[in-house]
């Protein structure tokens, strides 16, 4: 039985492009995704702004942004199929850094105010638009039809 060229010996494909192992490693939902998030900048590998066509190797170091959180990952292999959340992580080894940073973050935006607290006014109730209703349903007073003049002589 021959094996395909594009597989290595123990079925890890010998190429693989970006946004294929972003995907494959869980990163992003879609692969279009990843693909849009290294177009627009956010994706680096070892240092450099990267494309969706590179081809990632074993020890590269990946830098990518995703909302407020930059994680920095060490490639550890190579996968074209996106499989279970437990092989996705032999994919991919996190920096000790990156994993204080991201947890910083997540600590801190759990103690933060929930943003719906701080509203005064939100959608009128019930009562409120039957009020509304009412004063644009009232008919006419004959003394807002006069005219107005800002000049008391007039």
């Amino acid at each position: 039985m021959s094996r395909s060229p594009k597989t290595a010996p123990d079925d890890a494909p010998a190429r693989v492009r970006l946004d294929k192992w972003l995907w494959a490693a869980r990163f992003y939902k879609t692969r279009a995704l990843a693909a849009q998030t290294i177009e627009r900048g956010r994706v680096l590998v070892n240092g450099a702004p990267a494309k969706a066509s590179r081809e990632p190797r074993l020890g590269d170091v990946i830098q990518m942004r995703t909302g407020d959180v930059t994680r920095t990952v060490v490639v550890r292999g190579l996968s074209s199929a996106r499989g279970p959340a437990s092989q996705a992580a032999r994919l991919y080894e996190e920096t000790p850094e990156s994993v204080a940073a991201r947890l910083r973050h997540a600590e801190l935006r759990r103690l933060s105010p929930e943003p719906a607290a701080t509203l005064t006014q939100g959608r009128p109730t019930k009562r409120d638009r039957r009020r509304i209703d009412a004063w644009h349903s009232a008919p006419a007073r004959p003394e807002w039809n006069a005219r107005w003049s800002a000049f008391l002589d007039d």
